[in-house]
């Protein structure tokens, strides 16, 4: 039997690191799309033209259905510009390429409990994940761990009503945030709605 003997990791910062950078995280991604934790993934592209709009990161495809991720990756922590970048992304593919199922994939190596609540606001109309993405040093060698934050929520139909515990309000998201968390989430719709009038904060969706 193999001789085992623990080793304690090591947390690196990839943003501030002289040697790792974006385009390494986007290499090793694209290369095993299974460290995301999303399932068994094929890659589709990677720096995927988008149309006035930048580049996105990977565009990733479930390989048993017609599942495909947006996945837009940022180093240190998660801001309003990522955000907004990684569901304009979302959009443009879902418009370009209606006969797949989208979803929005936010990877950062930090994700904010104030960025989580936003990002939870939008979660159940827009079908978003947010991945938080950590270097880890074990030795002389180097991985990267991913935790999912965020998953997407499904919304169920009115008749799978279940007993009601509480109602996640905007009164409940100033609480649980602050009302700046809630300021920017209004700001962000502001800005969303220019590509998708009919897209709304989900506030009201009931927890378990």
């Amino acid at each position: 039997m193999e001789n085992l003997t623990y080793q304690k990791p090591e947390k690196i910062s990839i943003k501030d690191h002289p040697e790792f950078n974006e385009k390494w995280v986007q290499e090793r991604l694209a290369e095993d799309p299974s460290i995301l934790g999303l399932g068994d993934l094929i890659l589709k592209d990677k720096e995927r033209l988008q149309p006035k709009a930048g580049r996105l990161d990977l565009l990733l495809q479930d390989a048993e259905s017609n599942r495909r991720y947006e996945v837009e990756i940022q180093l240190g922590q998660t801001d309003e510009s990522h955000i907004i970048r990684t569901i304009e992304y979302w959009d443009i593919e879902r418009k370009r390429y209606p006969q797949y199922d989208h979803t929005a994939v936010i990877c950062a190596e930090n994700i904010t409990g104030r960025f989580l609540n936003v990002i939870s606001l939008f979660n159940g109309f827009i079908p978003l994940v947010a991945i938080q993405i950590n270097a880890v040093k074990v030795g002389p060698h180097v991985s990267l761990v991913c935790t999912t934050v965020l998953e997407e929520l499904t919304l169920g139909l009115s008749d799978e009503d279940e007993e009601v515990q509480e109602v996640t309000d905007r009164s409940y998201w100033e609480q649980r945030g602050t009302k700046e968390t809630v300021g920017i989430a209004d700001n962000l719709l502001k800005i969303i709605k220019g590509f998708d009038s009919k897209l709304e904060l989900n506030r009201n969706y009931v927890r378990a």
